[in-house]
C-alpha cells in the first residue's frame, strides 16, 4: 500500500512537476487553496502534506496553524514548499509545526528525499504507538483478573517517573521506567483467580502461589531482549524485594535490588495504601506519605524515600489528575514536563 501525499499549490505548474517526481512511488492528492487542502486533510488523512506558503486567501502558515489546532489532522507532518529563503519565514513555519522546507526551483532528488525520510519517521511513530499499545495490554493482562479498580498501574507508573527523575535519572530512562512500571504484575496472570479474588487474608499456602508472580513476571517478560522488556522483567522479578533483605523471592538485600525495582516498589505501595480495596478503604494521604517514610531503610532505600518526598506534590497532583480522569492507558495522560 502506498503512502499517501497531498500536496497544496495554487499554481497548476508547481503541482505537475510534484507529480512527475512523486506519482510513481507515492498516492498523490491535490490541492489548489488553503480551504480544499483543509477539507481533503481532514477528508483522507494523508501521511504527509507538501504546503505552498504563499497562496491567495489563506496562506500556507495559516493553513499549518489550522491542521496543528485540529485534533484529527494535528499528527500529519506537514513540509512548506517555497520560493522564500529568508530565514524569518523557516524560523515561523517550524514555529507553526512544520518538519521541513523544500525550496523552488524543486531538484527531483532532493524533493524525493525529504520526503522518503518523513515518510519513514511516521512509519517509527506508528511503530512506536503499536509498541506502547501493546505494553499497555500486556499492563492491563497482568491485572485482569485483580482485585485492583480504577487505573492503579498508570497511577503509579507516573508516580515512578516523578521518582525516578528526583533520583537523577534523565527525562529518557524517566519515561522508559513509566512504560515498564505497568508490567511489574505481568505475572499474576499465572495466579488461579480463587487467590487473586479471595475478600480475605490468604492462608499461608496461598500465599506461597501468590508470591510466585514475581518469578512468573520475569519469566514472561525476559523473553523480549529490548530495553524496555529488560527493564520490565527486573521490575517483576524484584519490586517485592525489600532494602534489608526481608522481601521475596529471593531475599536480596540494598542495592542488590535493581534501583529501578526500588523505585516501583514505593510508587506501588503509596498507590496501593492510597486506593480501596475489597479488603480495606483507602488511607488518607498523610498517613500514606507517613507509612513510606516509616519504612525507610527497612522495606525502602532511603535514598529512594527522600527522592519520593522531594516529589509528593507532583505525585498528588497526579493522583488527583487520575481520580478526576479515570482513563484507561497514559496514552491519555499527557502529564507537563520535569524539565
Amino acid at each position: 500500500m502506498k503512502a499517501k501525499i497531498l500536496i497544496v499549490d495554487d499554481e497548476p505548474n508547481n503541482l505537475e512537476v510534484l507529480n512527475q517526481i512523486l506519482k510513481q512511488d507515492y498516492e498523490l492528492l491535490f490541492a489548489l487553496n488553503g480551504e480544499v487542502a483543509k477539507e481533503a486533510a481532514i477528508r483522507h488523512h494523508p501521511h504527509l502534506i507538501l504546503l505552498d506558503v504563499s497562496m491567495p486567501l489563506i496562506s500556507g502558515f495559516d493553513v499549518c496553524r489550522w491542521l496543528k489546532q485540529h485534533p484529527v489532522t494535528k499528527h500529519i507532518p506537514v513540509i512548506f514548499v517555497t520560493a522564500r529563503t529568508r530565514a524569518e519565514d523557516e524560523v515561523k513555519g517550524f514555529t507553526l509545526g512544520a518538519v521541513d522546507y523544500i525550496h523552488k526551483p524543486f531538484s527531483a532528488p532532493i524533493v524525493q528525499r525529504r520526503v522518503e525520510t518523513h515518510l519513514r519517521l511516521v512509519h517509527q511513530d506508528e511503530l512506536q504507538r503499536s509498541y506502547k499499545e501493546t505494553v499497555y495490554m500486556l499492563g492491563r493482562a497482568g491485572h485482569y483478573n485483580d482485585t485492583d479498580t480504577g487505573v492503579h498501574i498508570w497511577r503509579m507508573a507516573e508516580y515512578s517517573r516523578h521518582i525516578a527523575l528526583a533520583m537523577g535519572w534523565d527525562k529518557k530512562r524517566s519515561e522508559l521506567l513509566e512504560l515498564a512500571a505497568p508490567l511489574h504484575d505481568t505475572g499474576k496472570i499465572g495466579i488461579p483467580d480463587s487467590i487473586l479474588k479471595a475478600p480475605r487474608k490468604l492462608t499461608e499456602q496461598e500465599w506461597v502461589i501468590m508470591k510466585t508472580h514475581t518469578e512468573i513476571g520475569n519469566d514472561i517478560l525476559s523473553n523480549g531482549k529490548s530495553e524496555l522488556m529488560m527493564m520490565a522483567a527486573e521490575i517483576a522479578w524484584c519490586h517485592h524485594e525489600k532494602w534489608d533483605g526481608t522481601g521475596y523471592p529471593r531475599g536480596l538485600v540494598g542495592n542488590d535490588i535493581p534501583q529501578s525495582a526500588q523505585i516501583v516498589a514505593v510508587a506501588d505501595v503509596f498507590d496501593a495504601l492510597s486506593m480501596k480495596r475489597s479488603y480495606k478503604g483507602a488511607w488518607p494521604t498523610d498517613d500514606c506519605i507517613r507509612f513510606i517514610e516509616d519504612q525507610s531503610g527497612q522495606h525502602f532505600n532511603p535514598a529512594v524515600v527522600d527522592a519520593f518526598l522531594t516529589k509528593v506534590p507532583d505525585i498528588l497532583a497526579a493522583l488527583h489528575y487520575w481520580e478526576a480522569n479515570p482513563v484507561t492507558t497514559l496514552n491519555d495522560r499527557h502529564p507537563p514536563s520535569d524539565d
